[in-house]
């Protein structure tokens, strides 16, 4: 099955368009946690036995892992949500952005080493940097677009003939790169006006969208903007709003439980929206 039929699959069969990341801070755990060897492993099998009903994907954030020698338990984690949930698709966060064989090595690492459904990818260096993901025919290689963050506009709002650099992606990977169907863009949530521009470009082509959550994105305003005729289109993602849901984290063990209603609560805010 290829990366967007078993995202659209997800978004039917969970009913949702959540996204649900994962950022793990040791420093945030519940302190029953903290000292275990395998506590990243630990935090996030139980943040997604608690929420897989409620998203559409997963997407772990690479660096959160790699910064602290953890990747062995990147792989386990995806290991484990292959097995348990292979219906639910794996987006690896990793923003990569290189070229030629170098970038054939990190497609490896994706899709090989992670067994991830997607990974993100960073365009500056044209179409070189995404090809290599491309090889992989029944993957998805989702390009950054325009991001949630505020000096995403120092080069994203540069004019390219009369077009800014942020739609131009977008018309490329719709008109040229998408060449197995399995391409995305990131476009972020506190964004809605250039949210509902990249829609009207590409169609019914997956968008992720983080921003939501912590970051303040607004819901009604991200689904209007980004939503596809049929009332799907997108990974909405919120990562530390569901985590870190339980106030005093540290103090008890029921930080899945708390996760779980944030979870059901985000997911159901958007879908009220959907309906509307």
């Amino acid at each position: 099955m290829t990366f967007t039929d078993k995202l659209s699959a997800a978004w039917t069969s969970n009913n949702s368009l959540l996204c649900v990341g994962l950022d793990p801070d040791v420093a945030r755990f519940p302190a029953h946690l903290q000292k275990q060897p395998d506590a990243i492993f630990a935090f996030c099998k139980a943040i997604i036995d608690a929420t897989a009903d409620t998203a559409c994907a997963f997407k772990p954030q690479i660096a959160y892992f790699a910064a602290l020698r953890a990747e062995e338990q990147l792989e386990a984690i995806c290991a484990y949500m292959r097995k348990q949930y292979p219906h639910i698709p794996l987006v690896l966060d990793a923003k990569r952005g290189d070229i030629g064989a170098t970038a054939e090595q990190y497609a490896r690492e994706a899709f090989e080493r992670y067994g991830a459904d997607a990974v993100t990818v960073n365009p500056y260096m044209g179409f070189d940097s995404v090809a290599p993901y491309l090889e992989w025919k029944d993957r998805g290689a989702i390009i950054l677009c325009r991001t949630s963050n505020p000096g995403g506009s120092d080069l994203q709002f540069l004019m390219v003939d009369g077009t800014p650099l942020y739609q131009h992606v977008a018309q490329l990977v719709a008109d040229k790169w998408n060449v197995n169907g399995q391409c995305g863009l990131v476009v972020g949530a506190t964004f809605p006006g250039e949210l509902a521009q990249v829609r009207a470009i590409v169609g019914n082509m997956p968008l992720l969208v983080p921003g939501i959550g912590a970051q303040g994105g607004d819901i009604e305003a991200t689904v209007t903007a980004g939503r596809t005729a049929g009332g799907t289109g997108m990974m909405i993602n919120s990562s530390r709003a569901i985590l870190y849901a339980k106030p005093d984290q540290k103090a008890g063990e029921d930080f899945a439980q708390a996760a779980r209603r944030v979870a059901l609560e985000t997911r159901d805010a958007i879908n009220r929206f959907i309906a509307r």
